[in-house]
């Protein structure tokens, strides 16, 4: 029987495959990720070699052991099957498997890196509810997605995968056969597994860029999520008092939702900061891939805040560079970055497209107000909110004032947050097309980086379509209350023009 598999199409998304299990997303999904994924890595390790004697019928052919893939999963209950069903897909391609098991995204990212592996992959559903997973992916060192996520969902469905392993994987063999009915003796070489414990190298490394000089009161909420044994790991070796809010991994998120941008998620955070007389507070998502933060008195700096503390500490040793901010970031930072001698660029939202910005612009550092923050700095480029933190707490623990000082010092303006509103997959980016068309015929000024970002003499707002959801993102910011209502009012005219109706303003939101 012939490899062969078709995905929900719901669950292959801009920036990874992510699914409600049980029921769009299954363990065979997870073998069927394994099993092409590792046949890009094979056939990439063919390209790589620059061998031109390799013929077409040898394309993807494996040494021993083959490629190396390293795979991590996170803290949620189906996780464990999720990545047992991607090793065997893995290895059934020839893969050599490095399982560095629970922990944070960074952790694997670190594994890649160091290691430089052809590829590696996070069981992890991210920030959303329980009953999701996903798989976050990397090739070659460089982000897997988009085109790459739709190619992947071909193949399977093709059944265009590399002949496969010669005898049963070593993990799990009789685990599930249904997946792999017809292993051929004479296919690939077997793919193999090396177990590794990651944790205290990882740990160490974030540790030796701290450069504080006096000790912090930090609150931390792992929020039950995958950093939670790292985390408590790594404040142990932290000057100062720490103190951990909810760290035991639970993928049921038994205390609050895992995600860092949403004020309400911070209820708990900004409480016990206060409680305490905390110097700040620190938060981490689902994955702690994105961070969120509280200064001393429990007031959210929100992502672009944190940027501006970030890029300014960062441009200290890199005049300079170029600083980079998604398209929903505060022009107070886009200012923060020219003021201290930097290069603002505002860039796409989504994390795979802001890694690849910054890897073309040799960008230092970028973030998004969603709370991914990447630096280069001393660091890979990846997203990681364990080293932003201790980032962060080095340029706190210099500071000679406190945190909420610095916060207030920021040039003050009103925004909305983040709002999202359901509009068809088929017709969103038609309006934004739409309105692009009215604002030129209007002669706005207008950036069209990623929808469009219209400045005017109150502020800027933005609308754009989301990449992930059947949605419309938009944003607005203005120096006063009666600005951010002119701003709210061009967006809803120019949604009504495109026959929506504008969002509620005042509703809850995501505060990124």
């Amino acid at each position: 029987m012939a490899f062969s598999h078709h995905f929900d199409p719901t669950v292959l998304r801009e920036y990874d495959i992510r699914g409600i299990v049980g029921k769009t997303l299954h363990t065979a999904d997870a073998f069927a990720i394994g099993r092409c994924f590792g046949t890009m890595v094979a056939r990439a390790g063919v390209a790589h070699a620059g061998d031109a004697h390799v013929g077409a019928a040898d394309a993807g052919a494996a040494q021993p052991g083959g490629p190396t893939v390293a795979v991590g999963y996170d803290g949620r209950l189906s996780s464990p099957d999720m990545e047992a069903a991607l090793v065997e897909g893995l290895m059934a391609s020839g893969m050599t498997v490095l399982r560095i098991g629970r922990g944070p995204t960074p952790m694997l990212y670190y594994t890649a890196a160091t290691r430089r592996t052809g590829g590696a992959i996070m069981v992890t559903g991210s920030h959303n509810p329980p009953d999701y997973n996903g798989f976050k992916m990397i090739l070659g060192g460089k982000p897997f997605f988009g085109p790459q996520i739709l190619a992947l969902g071909a193949m399977a469905a093709a059944g265009d995968v590399v002949p496969q392993a010669a005898g049963r994987p070593t993990a799990h063999p009789n685990r599930h056969p249904e997946r792999h009915p017809a292993w051929s003796p004479t296919g690939r070489p077997a793919g193999r597994i090396e177990t590794l414990d990651v944790a205290a190298d990882y740990i160490d490394r974030v540790l030796s860029d701290y450069d504080g000089t006096r000790p912090l009161s930090v609150v931390w909420d792992n929020g039950n999520g995958a950093a939670g044994e790292v985390l408590t790991h790594l404040v142990a070796k932290l000057p100062g008092t720490h103190t951990i809010l909810f760290p035991d991994i639970d993928g049921r998120f038994p205390n609050h939702h895992p995600d860092p941008t949403v004020p309400a998620n911070l209820t708990q955070l900004i409480a016990e900061v206060r409680a305490r007389g905390a110097d700040l507070g620190i938060a981490f998502d689902g994955d702690a891939d994105r961070i969120g933060l509280v200064d001393d008195t429990g007031e959210i700096l929100f992502g672009d805040q944190l940027m501006v503390l970030l890029a300014r500490d960062v441009l200290r040793t890199r005049p300079g560079a170029t600083i980079i901010a998604d398209v929903k970031a505060s022009q107070v930072l886009f200012d923060e970055i020219a003021r201290a001698g930097g290069t603002p660029l505002m860039w796409k939202t989504g994390h795979s497209l802001i890694k690849a910005k910054m890897a073309e612009t040799g960008s230092p550092l970028a973030g998004e107000m969603s709370g991914h923050i990447f630096f280069a700095d001393h660091w890979y480029g990846f997203d990681d909110a364990l080293y932003a933190a201790v980032r962060t707490l080095g340029i706190v623990s210099r500071a000679n004032k406190p945190l909420s000082t610095i916060r207030n010092a920021l040039p003050h303006v009103v925004n909305t947050p983040e709002l999202r509103f359901d509009c068809d997959d088929r017709h969103k980016f038609t309006v934004i097309e739409q309105v692009a068309a009215r604002l030129r015929d209007a002669g706005a000024n207008v950036t069209a980086t990623d929808g469009v970002r219209v400045l005017t003499a109150d502020g800027w707002w933005l609308l754009r379509a989301s990449n992930t959801q059947a949605v419309l993102v938009a944003r607005a910011e203005a120096a006063d209350q009666a600005g951010l209502e002119r701003l709210k009012a061009a967006i809803a005219y120019h949604l009504e023009a495109s026959g929506l109706a504008p969002p509620d303003f005042d509703a809850p939101q995501a505060g990124h």
